[in-house]
């Protein structure tokens, strides 16, 4: 009986490779080696381009797949934040992102009642497309990287099939993982990023507002419906003019769509024998079809209404307020009121949706094209309007008085070559968005007087409605020049000699 020989592989601890354990070695790496280098290409490709543009309701979004640890789903809301869903397990997240709002959508939406009550079931079956397309696109991409990073990497013919045939089975292997663990029990906890950190509590923030906002409105309509009492208390106090004659103009801002606005003007015109209104923009809050509908009590005020373009109002506003039989546009223009001449210039910008408006010019270029126009005019007007103040520098000089709003707080000034600059706070309390502070911003107007025959301004009624829970209203009479007194006459509270504010006993009513 003869004995084998002995190899190196019989003996123990011998880590010097033979040629047969080379061979069955060679096979196990080169798959590895295979799976490793579809794995890396197909993630390549995936992050390449494994994503659409797709329509989302009223947004246009980027739908991605992106390489993560524990699959989920994440909502980017640039520059809010986002939230994230633990809505399956797996190597890819789907990622949502949200660029900008379609004007053209979302305005199809405000104006058609039937499309905006179906709006959830239309995210869903455009969020629903949107992945479906997102699916064959990530499948190519994985497929396709997978396939050319093995020609680069192992440069041999059949390794692209190969790693075509791997790749499918791994992303066939994920979309099985993801369908096994989807947990729809997850979208109602999403965990919040960035500002939406505070979502759960703006939402009931919004809750509270809508309910403050109805509590607002009905206070607000009993004060409004007693404007009588201010002019009850006002006239009491000194004509400006001193003959019973001055023009009277209200000066009006910022009313961004509230009806408790509106209704304050159509008081003040009624009960103060307004001559006319001076709006200085910010009508609405969006520019939309459905907001410029809203315009008929400018028409029933019975008095001229000049207005100009707010960064909220777009050139459709406009053509809606000049559609009113009283109403005159200002773009860069004049008009008479009661005598008084008034040229205006709009808001340069559109802050809804700056590409549907690009601004070419600057708040001061828009400034200095209205000086040239108001230069033009063979007698100075009395009055420059434009929304923001910024646009006021350049006519100073040039006229008496400019009015502005935009910055929802009253302001007035006199520039250094002496003209007086009158920034209204809101007449409308800057619509809903001015409930979200402790206290509600302040529903304000002005009552401008002004001499018939110079258009001098010679005196101005400050209006203010007070805030949430409190029924106040406020007038405050303020002189340009002392008030003539005769020997005979004392001066009292009411009459100041001054030129300070004079503030009218219309204290809490309604």
């Amino acid at each position: 009986m003869t004995t084998p020989p002995v190899t190196s592989d019989d003996v123990e601890g011998d880590p010097t490779p033979t040629p047969a354990r080379r061979s069955r070695l060679r096979g196990p790496v080169r798959w590895l080696q295979r799976i490793v280098v579809a794995l890396v290409g197909a993630t390549l490709g995936v992050l390449l381009f494994a994503r659409v543009e797709a329509p989302i309701g009223p947004f246009d979004a980027t739908v991605a797949f992106t390489p993560a640890t524990d699959g989920g789903a994440e909502l980017e809301i640039p520059p809010l934040g986002a939230l994230a869903v633990d809505a399956y397990d797996g190597p890819l997240r789907l990622d949502v992102q949200l660029r900008r709002v379609d004007q053209l959508r979302a305005q199809e939406l405000a104006t058609d009642p039937g499309q905006l009550d179906g709006v959830v079931d239309r995210v869903s079956a455009d969020l629903q497309a949107a992945v479906v397309q997102l699916a064959w696109t990530t499948a190519a991409a994985g497929i396709g990287g997978a396939a050319l990073f093995s020609l680069v990497a192992l440069r041999r013919k059949r390794e692209p099939l190969i790693a075509v045939g791997l790749s499918t089975v791994l992303l066939v292997g994920t979309a099985g993982l993801g369908a096994a663990t989807w947990r729809p029990e997850a979208l109602s906890q999403p965990t919040y990023t960035g500002l939406l950190v505070n979502a759960n509590s703006l939402i009931g923030s919004a809750q509270d507002i809508v309910a403050r906002y109805d509590a607002y409105r009905a206070s607000l309509e009993d004060l409004v419906t007693n404007v009588s009492t201010l002019y009850s208390a006002v006239s009491t106090l000194p004509d400006p003019s001193g003959t019973g004659d001055s023009v009277a103009l209200l000066h009006v801002a910022d009313i961004h769509l509230n009806p408790a606005g509106a209704d304050l003007v159509e008081q003040i015109v009624s009960q103060f024998d307004i001559d006319g209104v001076l709006d200085t923009g910010d009508i609405v809050d969006w520019g939309s079809a459905a907001e410029n509908q809203t315009f008929d009590w400018i028409g029933d005020l019975g008095v001229p209404y000049v207005y100009i373009r707010g960064n909220h109002d777009s050139l459709n506003t406009a053509l809606a307020v000049a559609a009113q039989p009283n109403a005159v546009v200002l773009d860069d223009s004049a008009t008479t009121v009661a005598g008084i001449e008034v040229v205006g210039a709009p808001d340069p910008r559109f802050t809804p949706d700056k590409d549907a408006m690009p601004e070419t010019q600057t708040l001061e270029e828009t400034g200095e094209e209205l000086r040239d126009f108001a230069e033009t005019l063979d007698d100075p007007p009395a009055i420059a309007m434009v929304h923001d103040p910024k646009q006021a520098p350049p006519l100073d000089g040039v006229v008496d008085v400019v009015l502005a709003g935009h910055t929802h707080t009253r302001e007035v000034s006199v520039l250094e070559d002496g003209t007086r600059l009158m920034v209204e706070g809101s007449t409308g309390g800057a619509g809903l968005r001015g409930l979200q502070g402790e206290d509600p911003t302040p529903l304000s107007a002005t009552v401008l007087y002004l001499d018939p025959t110079t258009g001098a301004l010679t005196a101005w009624d400050e209006i203010t409605l007070g805030g949430l829970g409190q029924s106040e209203v406020t007038i405050q009479r303020q002189y340009v020049e002392p008030l003539p007194t005769g020997d005979d006459e004392t001066p009292t509270d009411e009459t100041p000699t001054d030129g300070t504010p004079t503030e009218a006993p219309a204290g809490p009513t309604g």
